[in-house]
């Protein structure tokens, strides 16, 4: 059985149609995109993409050339209009590439703006030693301070409830309307957040952050982009990519000698622009936009990512561990039935429940004592004489001790043993009860006072709708579920088939959920999870992507590397389309960047040594090679501004495996890559001989 949790209001509705606020203002990104793409022309800025600043140093030359033609040496002609128009084109280049990150880049500044918005300076009530209360800045609060918000105040920083319960609408963090619950002593409802207005009641909180540091804090910082680091993959392509530029830097270096010796001489400016070309400019000028894109894909998702390394992991993640409750099930588990055992009456049935719930204030408990009293069932002790007892996970049952008696519910195996430790009797009808109940997917409670056995409560659960597709598309993609549940295991294997997870923990305990990980991670697979309370923080941590629910407590939050502020568990199956799309989206770009390469080879190539009698290798019918070397760098240019969309969206993902997606992009991005230039050049060549440029 697992253990008890305090309801709380899950996200309205289908996830895109949620409203998100404070609402992102986009107005003027663009121009002010435009504008930070020529800050961005700074050398020490520019030398964090190798690419890029190739193109820049190569830039910078053709502008000196377009001055004095004859810096290198002696020219057949006078090229100044066509080395200037080099220079323009190859400036544009880089000029585009700077624009794909600084709109990246801008998307995030403005979701930080909004969040920014949220943060005020106010009057914080803090309560001094010998309890007296002091108003001060919320400012000047520090990491243990404690302080007493009342309804109507904004809570003024990040903290633990220490006493009280209260009602806090979570709005400006979560974009949900509807308050929660936050009291003392529950696992995942006595956190609060920093911005957030307490709308009833009062609260004692202990201050968990230092200003500066809160949630909020941290989430600017995120996706404004300030703590932003390259992730593995990201660096690993980077290096590959100056390696390529390397490699093409050599080799047109050397065509220098090559070009003369076979009476071909080739101007300074035309090595530029064929190296520009075929060094794979595209995929450099977008990299770092598809990354940011990334995050801000996570963003608007209401989760917030410590890294983008957490992003990315999503699309490598081998295994999903996923709790039953609220993540494959709807959540809060309601008493269906009564069922009597060893002689007993429905009504005394359900008046032993009553007495054993009366004090549970979980979904589950108040659902058992609206159901014993719908059947009739009273109290019929004096509740200041009865003391509750709380459900924990080593004795996995919960009651009412009373001055001359015990009453229990819980796990069937569990008020066995408790009853036999009594000296009582276990009926013959409690296993087929058990099995009973369990073969619906339900949860068993036994129920018993002292030592005789009373009957069976039947918890049922519902599977969410849609669950079985979404397991089923993971499954295509390579990626293995795993349920762990408290549950019996006849229960579990229910809820398991019913689902379509690939395996399931029956009876697990929170030390499972390390084991678990620790164990997939062995046999060398990434393992992602979610969790909410204290408990689950070890296992957060030991997981590549550990994603935490916002209600949860400050442990589980900072042992995670994400943040989810809806607090919903299925969010995680999002995150993993999410990271695939983000990988896939670099793949695609970076086979069409390097498949464009063969198209612009054959515009610059045959065109520049025509002499040497290769011109039958123009196959496009280039009008001139300094026509040919224009088109090609025109191209080169304006393919960067027209893939931002697909940078910044993603492509389009489907459930495919790895070698389907491999065949896919080849397919689409590998033989498009080399079909398109070859059309945008020849069209470009056409309009430059139409007005006679080259």
């Amino acid at each position: 059985m697992t253990s008890f949790t305090p309801s709380r209001p899950q996200p309205g509705g289908p996830r895109n149609e949620r409203r998100h606020t404070p609402k992102v203002n986009m107005s003027g990104l663009y121009q002010r995109a435009f504008k930070a793409a020529f800050f961005k022309l700074d050398p020490r800025v520019m030398i964090n993409n190798p690419v890029m600043f190739v193109v820049w140093v190569g830039t910078i030359i053709t502008i000196l050339l377009a001055f004095n033609p004859g810096l290198f040496g002696p020219v057949p002609d006078n090229p100044v209009l066509f080395n200037s128009a080099i220079a323009l084109v190859l400036l544009f280049t880089v000029v585009f590439a700077n624009f794909a990150e600084a709109v990246a880049e801008g998307r995030g500044k403005a979701q930080a703006d909004a969040l920014r918005s949220t943060q005020s300076e106010t009057m914080a009530r803090k309560i001094l030693a010998d309890g007296s209360i002091e108003k001060v800045y919320s400012t000047s609060l520090r990491q243990g301070d404690r302080i007493q918000v009342l309804a109507g105040d904004v809570i003024p920083a990040d903290g633990e409830v220490l006493d009280g319960v209260a009602s806090v609408d979570e709005s400006a963090i979560t974009g949900e309307s509807a308050p929660v619950l936050k009291e003392a002593g529950s696992d995942i409802a006595s956190s609060v957040t920093g911005g957030t207005k307490i709308i009833s009641d009062e609260l004692i909180i202990q201050v968990t952050t230092d200003p500066g540091k809160g949630f909020i804090d941290r989430m600017i910082a995120l996706v404004e982009g300030a703590e932003r680091s390259k992730t593995p993959n990201e660096i690993a392509l980077t290096v590959l990519l100056a390696v390529l530029t390397l490699v093409f830097l050599i080799v047109v270096a050397t065509l220098t000698t090559l070009a003369t010796y076979i009476g071909s001489p080739v101007s300074v400016a035309i090595l530029i622009a064929l190296l520009v070309a075929l060094i794979p400019t595209t995929i450099g000028g977008l990299l770092s936009a598809i990354g940011i894109a990334g995050m801000d894909r996570v963003a608007q998702f209401n989760v917030v990512a410590t890294s983008g390394r957490a992003v990315e992991a999503c699309g490598d993640i081998n295994t999903l561990v996923l709790d039953k409750t609220g993540t494959i099930t709807l959540g809060n588990r309601l008493a269906e039935e009564f069922m009597p055992l060893n002689g007993h009456s429905q009504e005394k049935v359900a008046s032993v429940a009553l007495a054993a719930s009366i004090f549970d204030a979980t979904p589950e408990g108040k659902s058992i004592v609206r159901l014993a009293q719908q059947q009739g069932a009273t109290i019929a002790f004096d509740k200041n004489t009865a003391t509750a007892v709380e459900f924990s996970a080593r004795t996995r049952m919960s009651g009412t001790n009373l001055p001359d008696s015990e009453i229990r519910k819980g796990a069937v195996k569990a008020i066995r043993g408790f009853v036999r430790s009594r000296g009582g009797q276990v009926p013959e009808g409690l296993d087929q009860a058990f099995e009973q109940v369990s073969r619906l997917g339900g949860t068993p409670l036994a129920l018993c006072q002292d030592d005789e056995i009373y009957g069976v409560i039947y918890l049922k659960d519902m599977i969410k709708p849609g669950i079985h597709e979404r397991f089923d598309q993971l499954r295509r993609m390579g990626v293995r579920t795993i349920m762990l549940t408290g549950d019996n295991r006849i229960t579990a294997e229910v809820i398991a088939r019913e689902a379509g997870v690939d395996d399931f923990i029956a009876e697990a305990t929170p030390e499972d959920k390390i084991q678990v990980i620790q164990a997939e991670q062995a046999a060398g697979k990434l393992v992602a999870m979610t969790g909410d309370g204290t408990n689950d923080a070890p296992a957060l941590a030991q997981a590549n992507v550990g994603l935490a629910m916002n209600s949860g407590t400050q442990a589980a939050k900072e042992a995670a590397n994400m943040v989810d502020l809806d607090s919903d568990p299925t969010k995680l199956i999002d995150l993993v389309t999410i990271g695939k799309q983000l990988l896939i989206t670099r793949g695609a770009l970076t086979t069409f960047s390097l498949a464009n390469d063969i198209a612009k080879y054959f515009a610059i190539i045959p065109a520049m040594f025509a002499p040497a009698g290769i011109g039958a290798l123009n196959i496009m019918g280039l009008n001139s090679p300094q026509s040919a070397v224009l088109s090609a760098l025109i191209y080169n240019a304006l393919i960067i501004p027209a893939l931002i969309p697909l940078a910044l969206k993603g492509v389009q993902f489907r459930p495919l495996t790895a070698n389907q997606l491999l065949q896919r992009n080849m397919l689409i991005f590998g033989l498009g890559g080399v079909a398109a230039p070859f059309i945008a050049i020849k069209l470009i060549d056409l309009i430059i001989g139409s007005i006679g440029l080259a």
